[in-house]
C-alpha cells in the first residue's frame, strides 16, 4: 500500500454513504467519548496531560504499525481463551491455522481494518462527494489554540517518537504564545456544508495556502488546547461534541480536546471508522498515561529551540475566504444555538443486579428509554442501537431495533396499567424483553440484522439504475429509518461520558452506559422534544423496573 492514498468508495457503499452527505460534520455525524480524569489529580494539569497523552498516542502509533498491538478478540469463554498461556501458544500457530485453535476455545478475533486510519489521515471535501485522504509519511502533530494552527514533529527522521522533554517543551512554547486569537480561523469551515467547504477549500489551494492544508491533512492527529475551563458534565459535552468552531479541525480523523483545568475528550470524524477502534486507542492512551505517564508535574521542559522546531501555519485570505469563514461561523453558532444537552445519573442499581437477576444490562437499559418515551409522548417510536459487525472482515455495524412487540407490551403496563397486572406477571414481561433484545443483540453482530442488507440492496438498484422496489416507498419503511430514539453505549474505565446530536429534527441523540451499580444517560434534543422531563421518564422507568426486581409495588 503506497505511503500516500485517497479513498473514495473503495470497499463498501457504507464508505460512500457518509462521504456523500453534505450537511454539515458537526453535530451531524462527530461524536465525543471524553476521558475520565486522571487520578492523580496533578496529572490533570493542561500541560502535563496534553504532554502524556501525545507521547501515548505517538506509542500507540507505534506499536499499531509495527504489526505489535494486541488483537482485538471477542471472548465468549474468557476463563479458557483471555489467559496468558492460551495468548503464549496461539503466538507461536502459523496464521493459516491460529483461527481454528482461536475458535476451538470460543474466542473470535475481530476486524481491524479500520485502526489504520486513526492516524495521519484527513475527511477532504469535495464538491458531490469527499475522499479520505492519508500519508504515513506525516511525522508532525497539529496543534489548535485560539484558533492559531501550529505543527512540530513528534516522530523523528528514525522513526522514533521525539524526546517526552522535547514534546513538553513544544507544547509549553504554544501555551506560551502570545499571539492573539485567529481573527479568521479556519477551522470553522470544516464545520460547513460540504459543497460550501469545497468549494472555499478550492479556493485556499487557489490562493497560495495548498502546502499549509497538506501539513494539516497529513498530521498524525489534531491536539485542541481550549482556553475555557469546564463547568460540568454538561458543559464539558458542549463542548467536546462541538466547542466554538475556531480550535477545531473537524474534518482530522480523531482530536483530542483538552480544555483549561485538563478535562479531555476525544471527537472523532465517522467516516473512515466507529466508536469501537477509536475506543480501544482510548482505553490504551488513558491506561498509558495514567500508569506510565512519561512528563511530570516537575519534569523540566527539554533545553531546545521551540521557537524554531514549532511552525505557526500563516494563511492568505482574500475577502471572499474571509466572508466564508464569517459565514461559517454565523451558520454554526445558529446550528448549535438549537441543541440542548441533559444528563441523568440512575443510583439505585445497574449491571451487578440485573445480572444476578438473570436480566441483560442493555436490555434493562433500552426498555426503560421506550418506557419514558410512552410516559411522555404517548406512543412508541423507531428506536435505532448500533452494534459493531467487527467478527467480519472490513465489519462495520448493524442496527438493533430495541423497540418490539414485547417492549410495547411491557411499557404499557408499566405505565397505563401497572395495578392491573401481579408483580409475577410484570417480571415475566421484563424477562421476556431481556430474552428477545439479547436475541436482536446476538442476531445483529452476526450479521442477521436486517437494515444493512436492505441498505445495500437499495445502493445495489440504484447503482445499476433499476426502480426501486415498493418497500423502499412504503410509509412503514421511511418510519423506521425516521430514528426518533438514536442510542448507542460504550462503557470503559477510560471514558467519562460520550454524546452526539439526535439524527433527526425531532429526535434525542441518547449515549448511555450500565455500570456495575449506576446506570448514566447523556441525551441530547432539538427543540422539538423536551431532553429534561425525558431523562426524568427514564429515571421514573428505572425505579420502577428495580422496584419490580425487588418485588415492591409500582407507585
Amino acid at each position: 500500500m503506497p505511503d500516500c492514498y485517497r479513498f473514495m468508495d473503495m470497499r463498501s457503499p457504507w464508505f460512500n454513504m457518509y462521504l456523500s452527505a453534505r450537511d454539515s460534520v458537526v453535530l451531524n455525524s462527530n461524536p465525543f467519548m471524553s476521558f475520565n480524569p486522571d487520578p492523580k489529580e496533578e496529572y490533570n494539569e493542561q500541560l502535563v496531560r496534553s504532554a502524556n497523552m501525545v507521547c501515548s498516542a505517538v506509542r500507540f502509533m507505534k506499536t499499531l504499525r509495527a504489526g505489535l498491538l494486541e488483537p482485538e478478540v471477542f471472548h465468549l469463554n474468557p476463563a479458557k481463551s483471555d489467559t496468558d498461556s492460551f495468548k503464549n501458544f496461539i503466538r507461536w500457530v502459523p496464521p493459516s491455522l491460529s483461527w481454528y485453535g482461536a475458535y476451538m476455545v470460543n474466542a473470535y478475533p475481530l476486524d481491524m481494518s479500520q485502526y489504520f486510519r486513526l492516524f495521519n489521515s484527513t475527511r477532504i471535501p469535495k464538491r458531490g462527494g469527499d475522499e479520505l485522504f492519508s500519508d504515513e509519511k506525516g511525522r508532525h502533530l497539529l496543534v489548535m489554540r485560539k484558533g492559531n494552527m501550529y505543527v512540530f514533529d513528534v516522530v523523528d527522521r528514525d522513526g522514533n517518537m521525539v524526546k517526552p522533554a522535547e514534546i513538553h517543551s513544544h507544547l509549553k512554547y504554544i501555551l506560551s504564545d502570545s499571539t492573539q486569537a485567529a481573527s479568521f480561523p479556519l477551522g470553522i469551515l470544516t464545520s460547513e456544508n460540504r459543497d460550501v467547504w469545497a468549494g472555499l477549500r478550492e479556493k485556499l489551494v487557489a490562493t497560495g495556502n495548498a502546502e499549509a492544508l497538506g501539513l494539516v491533512d497529513s498530521a498524525l492527529f489534531c491536539l485542541c488546547l481550549d482556553e475555557e475551563s469546564m463547568r460540568d458534565h454538561i458543559h464539558i459535552s458542549h463542548n467536546m461534541l462541538h466547542g466554538d468552531g475556531c480550535n477545531r479541525w473537524y474534518d482530522k480523523s480523531f482530536s483530542i480536546i483538552i480544555a483549561k483545568d485538563g478535562q479531555a475528550a476525544i471527537n472523532f470524524e465517522h467516516a473512515w471508522g466507529d466508536g469501537v477502534a477509536v475506543l480501544r486507542f482510548q482505553n490504551e492512551v488513558f491506561k498509558d498515561t495514567t500508569e506510565k505517564p512519561l512528563v511530570h508535574l516537575g519534569s523540566a521542559p527539554a533545553a531546545v529551540d521551540s521557537a524554531s522546531a514549532v511552525r505557526r501555519l500563516q494563511f492568505h485570505l482574500d475577502r471572499e475566504l474571509e466572508n466564508g469563514v464569517q459565514k461559517a461561523k454565523e451558520n454554526f453558532d445558529l446550528a448549535i444555538s438549537k441543541l440542548t444537552i441533559d444528563a441523568m445519573e440512575f443510583k439505585k442499581g445497574g449491571k451487578e443486579q440485573l445480572k444476578k437477576s438473570k436480566l441483560s444490562p442493555d436490555a434493562v437499559a433500552q426498555l426503560s428509554f421506550q418506557m419514558a418515551f410512552l410516559r411522555q409522548y404517548g406512543q412508541t417510536v423507531a428506536t435505532y442501537e448500533s452494534c459493531s459487525t467487527a467478527a467480519f472482515r472490513h465489519g462495520r455495524t448493524e442496527t438493533i431495533r430495541p423497540a418490539t412487540v414485547h417492549t410495547k407490551r411491557c411499557s404499557h403496563a408499566f405505565v397505563h396499567e401497572p395495578s392491573k397486572h401481579s408483580m409475577e406477571e410484570l417480571r415475566a414481561m421484563l424477562n421476556e424483553c431481556s430474552k428477545y433484545h439479547s436475541q436482536l443483540t446476538k442476531e445483529a453482530a452476526m450479521g442477521q440484522g436486517f437494515d444493512r442488507h436492505l441498505f445495500a440492496l437499495r445502493y445495489l438498484a440504484m447503482s445499476k439504475g433499476q426502480a426501486l422496489h415498493s418497500l423502499y416507498t412504503d410509509p412503514a419503511y421511511a418510519a423506521i429509518n425516521h430514528n426518533i430514539l438514536s442510542t448507542s453505549t460504550l462503557t470503559s474505565p477510560a471514558v467519562s461520558l460520550g454524546g452526539f446530536a439526535p439524527v433527526v429534527p425531532d429526535g434525542f441523540g441518547v449515549g448511555y452506559g450500565v455500570h456495575d451499580n449506576w446506570i448514566g444517560c447523556n441525551v441530547s434534543s432539538y427543540p422539538a422534544r423536551d431532553v429534561h422531563e425525558f431523562l426524568q421518564c427514564v429515571h421514573k422507568s428505572l425505579e420502577d423496573i428495580f422496584s419490580v426486581l425487588e418485588g415492591k409495588p409500582l407507585s
